[in-house]
C-alpha cells in the first residue's frame, strides 16, 4: 500500500519547501508514509540545490559536507536565526593546505568565494581534528553558527560569530572567535612551513578576501564548520 500511494504523494511535493509542507495535503496519507515522503523530500531537495551549484572558476564542497550544511540552514532558516539565502560552509576534513572555505549564493546557485581558512593551533598541525568551546582553549568548534556585524580590531575588519549549539560553539562571541584576516592564511606561507599558519581558534582567511567576504556573509547568514567526526553523531539534528 505504502510504494502505491508513495509515488503520487511524491510527485504532489516535488515544488515544495520541507519547512512549508501543509499537513492537510497528506490528511488520507498514513503517518508512516508521510515520514517517508518528507524524509525523500529533503533528500531531493538537497540533491538538486548541489547539483545546481555552479561556478567558473571555483571547484564545489563536497556533496557530504554540504548535504549537513543544508539540513541546518533550511531549520535554522525556519527558526528565523538566519536572515540570507547566503551559506558559508568551512569543510575540516580537508587538509589546510587545500581551500577549504565556500560561500555560496543558494537562490542562484552561485559559488561566490573558495579560500583557504585557518584552523586553532591546538585543533591540530595540517589537519583539523581536536575542537573545544572553552575559552584560552586555542582550539577551532565546530557546528552551526549566525553571522554576526562587523567591528574593526586588532586584525582589522572583523566579523563577530554567535555560535547556535550550546556546548559544542555557544562560547563564541565570549571567547573571541571572529572570522579575520591574516598574514599566516597564504600560499607563501604554506611553500615555506609545508602547512598554513594557526589562528587561536577563529575561522581567519586571507587578508587579500577578508573585507568582500565579510561584506557578503554579515549580519544572520549560516555559518558552518564540519567535521565527519561530529556530523556522523548528531548531524543537524543537534540544532537547539
Amino acid at each position: 500500500m505504502i510504494y502505491t500511494i508513495l509515488p503520487a504523494v511524491l510527485f504532489m511535493l516535488a515544488s515544495l519547501s520541507p519547512s512549508k509542507i501543509s499537513f492537510s495535503e497528506l490528511k488520507n496519507v498514513k503517518p508512516i508514509v508521510y515520514s517517508k515522503v518528507l524524509e525523500t523530500s529533503v533528500e531531493s531537495k538537497i540533491e538538486i540545490a548541489y547539483n545546481n551549484l555552479h561556478s567558473d572558476k571555483f571547484a564545489l564542497p563536497k556533496l557530504e559536507s554540504f548535504a549537513v550544511a543544508l539540513k541546518g540552514y533550511y531549520s535554522l532558516k525556519e527558526k528565523g536565526l538566519i536572515k540570507k539565502d547566503i551559506l558559508t560552509l568551512v569543510d575540516f576534513s580537508l587538509s589546510s593546505n587545500t581551500k577549504r572555505l565556500w560561500v555560496i549564493d543558494l537562490t542562484t546557485g552561485n559559488v561566490l568565494f573558495h579560500s583557504l581558512v585557518a584552523h586553532g593551533r591546538n585543533t591540530g598541525e595540517e589537519f583539523a581534528n581536536n575542537f573545544s568551546n572553552s575559552a584560552e582553549s586555542f582550539k577551532s568548534s565546530l557546528g552551526f553558527y549566525a553571522t554576526g556585524e562587523i567591528y574593526n580590531g586588532k586584525h582589522g575588519t572583523s566579523l563577530r560569530l554567535d555560535g547556535l549549539e550550546k556546548g559544542v560553539n555557544d562560547n563564541a562571541r565570549a571567547r573571541g572567535v571572529v572570522m579575520h584576516a591574516a598574514d599566516y592564511v597564504s600560499n607563501s606561507f604554506i611553500k615555506n612551513n609545508h602547512r598554513l599558519g594557526r589562528s587561536q581558534g577563529c575561522p581567519a582567511v586571507p587578508t587579500e578576501l577578508s573585507k568582500e567576504i565579510i561584506s557578503v556573509i554579515k549580519d544572520k547568514s549560516c555559518f558552518f564548520i564540519y567535521h565527519p567526526s561530529r556530523v556522523s553523531k548528531f548531524g543537524a539534528k543537534s540544532i537547539s
